[in-house]
């Protein structure tokens, strides 16, 4: 719509006259007719400088301003972890935020709660479970693919299925879990440990027969200590190897005709052993010897004669001993085991680890099983996702926290065998079938995340269906 004034310039009683007339006409009130006096004057003087009409214009929001929706992420960042939409309220109400951006009061609880969305925050549970940090590495994947998950096909059609066990009702209560603001950026946080007593726990689990032990009861896997050096010492290499010889023990006399095997969770290397005071051992554990490329073993340290005698060689003596020539040119490792890929001759390090009888060395507790005709198979780094007993703790964890606290230790070892004794078999079964579908995942290309999407969608299959990478795409 137009509106068509004529004023005379030099008597201005006929600007408000003109105003509140054609106001009147159009049945508007004296604030329209003093913004017509207004524009009119503006248009007069700048000759032609329009204004702006700004309807609709006000459902735009103001996060639209860059510089705002930035202050409102460093005020948040600034709170910490756990933010709350009334903090945009409070900091919008400040009078010299108002000033700096054209405010002229804060906004509701409700539009805060809005702009947290608009902001790529959501209202859920504090993320947990598998972490993708490392699921992607090459020597991860690498192990995963050509190691880990074919040893698992082999053993496959070994495996029972359980799949009308799992069919049956089981109210699961679900892992402890805290609800606040999330954005979309934040991944999972391994938790620290609480404050108290600690007992450690250490079993075997089947997805046959749960928690390992003899057919009557009397016999069991299960080893409970309190770690430190003033209480029950610590879990040590012998200790594993003890244990490992327990549960095979088990095994034959009341397993005979099962197929066992073992596996493990994959350590760091090279982390000194504890005695019985909590210090690292001093005593040096002498290395085996290595096999030279025409088959004869190679010693790694220098015979009886030599003017040092019993020393080791070193990396670059036994290298040189190898077949290869200039290795004492070669520094001894990388910064921070960081090799080059590109460069095969990095450093001694890398050339003596990838010597046939380097890379297939086997470990104390692959050596005492294979004598008792047990395998041991170990998880790749990253993926407790594919460890079932993983989740097996993650209930037994649960079912500790609804019992009530007690500063007993008694109370605490009995609070936990319960816990323990709680977790059914039925969900045990549950627990190794989703662990078969991560493996399932893995093996049909996917990568972590993928996984965890697949594997949520079809949590009734033992297997993906092909039809998982339309859902992919």
């Amino acid at each position: 719509m137009f509106l068509w004034m004529y004023v005379d310039q030099q008597n201005p009683r006929t600007w408000t006259e003109a105003s509140r007339d054609t106001a009147q006409a159009h049945q508007k009130a004296a604030h329209t007719a003093r913004l017509l006096c207004k524009w009119a004057r503006s248009f007069v003087e700048h000759h032609g400088n329009l204004p702006m009409n700004l309807y609709g214009s006000w459902n735009v929001s103001l996060l639209d301003k860059g510089d705002l929706a930035e202050a409102i992420h460093r005020h948040l960042q600034s709170i910490g972890k756990y933010v709350r939409a009334q903090d945009i309220v409070d900091y919008l109400a400040q009078p010299n935020v108002q000033q700096k951006h054209g405010l002229k009061k804060t906004i509701s609880l409700a539009t805060a709660q809005q702009w947290m969305h608009m902001m790529d925050f959501r209202w859920t549970k504090s993320p947990s479970g598998q972490y993708v940090d490392g699921h992607e590495r090459d020597d991860v994947v690498t192990y995963r693919q050509k190691k880990f998950l074919l040893s698992i096909a082999e053993l496959f059609i070994h495996m029972r299925t359980w799949k009308d066990g799992l069919e049956e009702a089981s109210d699961e209560p679900r892992p402890h879990t805290q609800l606040y603001w999330v954005h979309g950026n934040e991944t999972a946080k391994p938790r620290p440990k609480g404050e108290g007593a600690s007992l450690m726990v250490a079993d075997f689990v089947s997805a046959d027969y749960g928690w390992l032990r003899s057919s009557c009861g009397e016999e069991a896997a299960r080893i409970l200590f309190r770690a430190g050096k003033s209480q029950d010492s610590y879990f040590t290499n012998a200790s594993i190897l003890r244990h490992a010889e327990l549960a095979m023990d088990i095994l034959d006399r009341h397993y005979p005709h099962d197929q066992a095997f073992e596996r493990t969770m994959i350590g760091s290397d090279g982390k000194p052993v504890h005695g019985a005071d909590g210090k690292a051992l001093n005593e040096k554990v002498r290395m085996a010897d290595g096999v030279l490329p025409d088959g004869s073993a190679q010693c790694f340290y220098f015979p009886e004669g030599h003017a040092r005698a019993g020393r080791f060689k070193g990396m670059a003596e036994i290298l040189k001993e190898r077949g290869f020539e200039g290795c004492k040119k070669l520094r001894v490792e990388c910064p921070n085991f960081r090799c080059n890929p590109n460069i095969n001759r990095c450093c001694c390090r890398r050339l003596l680890y990838n010597q046939p009888d380097f890379l297939n060395v086997k470990s104390n507790i692959e050596l005492a099983c294979e004598k008792r005709g047990y395998k041991v198979l170990f998880l790749p780094k990253f993926h407790c996702e594919l460890n079932f007993i993983e989740q097996c703790w993650g209930f037994a964890k649960h079912h500790y926290r609804q019992l009530p606290p007690s500063s007993s230790e008694a109370v605490l070892m009995q609070n936990i065998i319960d816990s323990l004794e709680a977790v059914p078999l039925v969900s045990m079964r549950k627990f190794a079938t989703r662990s078969l579908r991560f493996m399932d995942a893995y093996r049909k290309g996917l990568n972590g995340k993928q996984a965890a999407f697949a594997t949520k969608k079809y949590r009734g299959h033992r297997t993906l269906p092909l039809s998982v990478f339309d859902d992919l795409a």
